[in-house]
């Protein structure tokens, strides 16, 4: 009985945060996080998961891992890890994240690929998802997503993002789809160490979500990040370390309703600025 009503409550928790929470739509990597959840504009190897086409403006090969925990409760935490090589074509990237605990996970496995067409980066991905639930089974799904975003100028950019463009279903038996989700998204650097990002995500099922973020370059290996967000009202901050080949992430979100989240990236370049 215990375990029954502590996973009707992680459902509860799972699906009133889900366009921020699972791993299919959730923001990945603790810069993006910092900035208020922010998708479009990432341009580094968390794009893999947020934007493909964001992959393109990547000038040297990366590795990345995260850490996310939410709430305080281990059930809702996610680890992942994500990479990029730069060939001829353009960039190859793949990733792997895991979501929940026990009772209720989800997880995938994917590759991705961009490339730079003009002032235009494009970029898709195509990845093996599943979720699994103790005592109802497991279901699996190949799940189709596209991004990309236009230099409108040096200072100004837009782009989009569409997360499970295919629509397709927790599995083959199943009638019920995963969420799709599609982001609209600027950018704009007035000063090369201040970026401003506005975004608007719609979930089909749930209300528009405003984000806005900002970074600002205290010295070229720090980063101080903040950002807001609607639906549910939501509040971010974060830094970053950087150097030639290393980047440590961290941010932390407050949810009024439901407390606290903290997200750890961590970044390794092959290759220098």
């Amino acid at each position: 009985m215990k375990q029954l009503t502590f996973f009707c409550f992680l459902l509860f928790l799972y699906f009133s945060t889900q366009a921020q929470t699972d791993p299919l739509t959730q923001v990945h990597g603790a810069r993006s996080q910092g900035m208020g959840n922010l998708r479009v504009h990432g341009m580094d190897t968390w794009s893999y998961f947020n934007n493909p086409g964001g992959l393109a403006k990547l000038e040297n090969s990366a590795i990345s891992a995260g850490y996310d925990s939410r709430f305080g409760l281990k059930e809702l935490s996610t680890v992942d890890l994500v990479g990029a090589w730069k060939v001829k074509t353009g960039i190859l990237g793949f990733g792997v994240t895991r979501y929940g605990g026990k009772l209720f996970s989800q997880q995938s496995l994917g590759v991705a690929f961009a490339n730079q067409l003009g002032i235009v980066s494009i970029g898709a991905r195509l990845e093996w998802f599943q979720t699994q639930i103790e005592g109802f089974g497991t279901g699996s799904s190949l799940i189709f997503s596209l991004g990309g975003m236009a230099e409108l100028s040096p200072d100004f950019s837009v782009g989009a993002s569409i997360i499970n463009l295919s629509r397709s279903k927790i599995s083959k038996d199943s009638e019920n789809r995963l969420p799709t989700g599609v982001s609209l998204g600027i950018y704009y650097t007035p000063i090369p160490e201040l970026q401003l990002h506005l975004e608007v995500e719609k979930d089909i099922q749930i209300k528009p979500i405003v984000k806005a973020g900002i970074e600002y370059g205290i010295r070229d290996w720090i980063f101080l990040r903040t950002g807001i967000n609607s639906n549910p009202s939501r509040l971010f901050f974060g830094i970053g370390l950087e150097s030639n080949r290393m980047k440590l992430d961290y941010s932390y979100g407050q949810n009024q309703a439901l407390g606290s989240t903290n997200h750890l990236s961590l970044g390794f370049s092959f290759g220098t600025k």
